[in-house]
């Protein structure tokens, strides 16, 4: 049987998003109601207080955004009531059960109506709190998957991972994560007891009288700590995996699927070029190396650096809602770009420092940065070797012969400032530049395949036909460092 057009699934149905003031909820939700203005009802899942609060949270970081301004333009003076006759705002948390919906009436009519349900909600912090990161990504998939299994017209569960929980060598095949499996099969892995772990280190602590600093950094500790164990590279990938377990779980009882997105950055064409809302993956290092603020990185040049526009994740999403088969074995949909059209990081570096010699940054003093090319190495302990050299000891030398004017102290804040910057974004995200695989795609692909022609172009979501140089030099970048010098100008207020 040939699957719906993505129009004609969306006709009538009501779909709930967790996470919906997330970057690519946001843009999921202007695709969904651009496409099929029909949909019978949105329900955004936001962390509020009450309703009151929720609908002003989703009027002010989703209708008034920029990327709304097509439905203005269509609907002009009725665009708000259009909007609101197709959104509805709940306010809620995932990491509570019954989604922390507080309102009985609101939740049993969800129960009733919701057809497709699309988990976004999750804390995308590297070094989260242990606690945290486990109540959000772990435990949130758990809370999401007991309200589906209410839900008496379900069609379908999306969960939106990250290609990051499977971070090993070689290919990375689209295969789901298992529970009492470490990721290195070194160790057995229970969630429960990492729950209760988690609690008692947080009890002990508490009763210990810690500062709620104290408590803070040695919870994110104890997040890294775990992950290592087990072996993930940080708390986010943990944390992350053990919900996919989860989900797995429930394959036999709820049709659940899930999304694997590799780095996500701005949009390539939808709703226009270039849009972002915050700096992560391979923006750390753009606009730092930009600003001046970071010369020296870790990552294997000649290994491919795995990125995909927002907006094709979005199309990816849409294909999976539209053209998953019911009752298929394969659950993991992973979209990315190092098998389809490989992307390197010496070809990033070099983009990166095309862009910023033919534009180069202006700081807040209203001085132009120029930047050389960035010392790129392949391993931490020569990173560390280079931070001795060129950072603690002309730090400890300063200190040492004191600093005795005003040009003596501002130089070494900002070497100092320089050094904690460069070494916290070298520990956070050397295992994903070091990286030597590739994440399969052929479940992708192969949803792809079953798609009508109408359907690829409504919903493109194959980044092979992606130049690379042209869109970073002339649509990334420039959003980036845009979207930074917004953020810049709002701190100034």
């Amino acid at each position: 049987m040939e699957p719906a057009g993505v129009t004609e699934r969306l006709l009538n149905k009501t779909v709930l998003i967790t996470g919906a003031t997330g970057f690519i909820a946001k843009l999921l939700v202007e695709k969904i109601l651009r496409l099929q203005p029909q949909v019978k009802r949105l329900y955004l899942l936001v962390r509020a207080g009450d309703q009151v609060s929720a609908q002003k949270r989703v009027e002010s970081e989703i209708q008034q955004l920029q990327i709304f301004e097509s439905f203005r333009e269509k609907y002009q003076a009725h665009f708000s009531s259009w909007f609101w006759s197709k959104v509805y705002p709940v306010a809620g948390d995932v990491s509570v059960k019954t989604l922390g919906i507080g309102n009985a009436v609101l939740a049993e009519d969800m129960v009733k109506e919701t057809n497709i349900v699309i988990h976004m909600a999750a804390t995308l912090n590297f070094r989260e709190r242990y606690d945290t990161a486990l109540a959000i990504n772990t435990m949130g998939v758990k809370h999401v998957m007991e309200f589906a299994s209410r839900c008496a017209k379900l069609e379908l569960v999306l969960l939106a991972s990250t290609a990051i929980v499977n971070l090993g060598k070689g290919i990375m095949l689209e295969k789901p994560l298992h529970q009492y499996r470490s990721y290195d099969g070194l160790s057995d892995l229970d969630i429960s007891e990492e729950m209760a772990f988690a609690e008692a280190k947080l009890k002990e602590l508490v009763c210990s009288n810690a500062s709620e600093d104290t408590i803070r950094r040695t919870m994110k500790k104890i997040g890294v700590q775990r992950a290592r164990k087990f072996g993930w590279a940080n708390a986010y990938a943990f944390t992350k995996a053990m919900g996919e377990m989860l989900a797995y779980e429930h394959r036999s009882r709820l049709p659940v699927v899930i999304i694997r997105p590799t780095a996500t950055i701005s949009t390539w064409k939808e709703p226009f070029p270039g849009w972002i809302e915050g700096v992560n993956t391979i923006d750390i290092w753009v606009t730092n190396y930009g600003k001046g603020l970071m010369k020296f990185l870790v990552g294997d040049i000649t290994s491919a650096i795995d990125i995909v526009p927002a907006d094709i994740v979005v199309n990816a999403m849409l294909c999976i809602v539209s053209c998953h088969p019911q009752g298929s074995s394969d659950m993991i949909y992973h979209i990315g770009s190092s098998t389809r059209n490989p992307f390197k990081i010496h070809e990033l570096i070099h983009v990166m420092c095309r862009y910023f010699s033919e534009k180069p940054y202006t700081n807040g003093k209203g001085d132009v940065v120029m930047v050389k090319p960035p010392n790129v190495q392949a391993a931490m302990a020569s990173f560390y070797e280079l931070m001795d050299i060129h950072y603690k000891v002309p730090l400890q030398d300063m200190l040492l012969h004191g600093l005795s004017t005003a040009i003596d102290h501002n130089r070494y804040k900002q070497l100092k400032r320089e050094y904690n910057l460069t070494v916290t974004v070298a520990e956070t995200y050397w295992p994903m530049a070091l990286f030597k695989g590739r994440f399969d795609d052929s479940n992708m692909q192969r949803l792809i395949m079953m798609m009508d022609e109408k359907d690829r172009e409504l919903i493109p979501c194959d980044t092979k036909f992606i130049n690379w140089e042209k869109y970073l030099m002339e649509t990334h970048i420039p959003g980036v460092m845009e979207y930074e010098s917004r953020a810049a100008a709002r701190a100034r207020l």
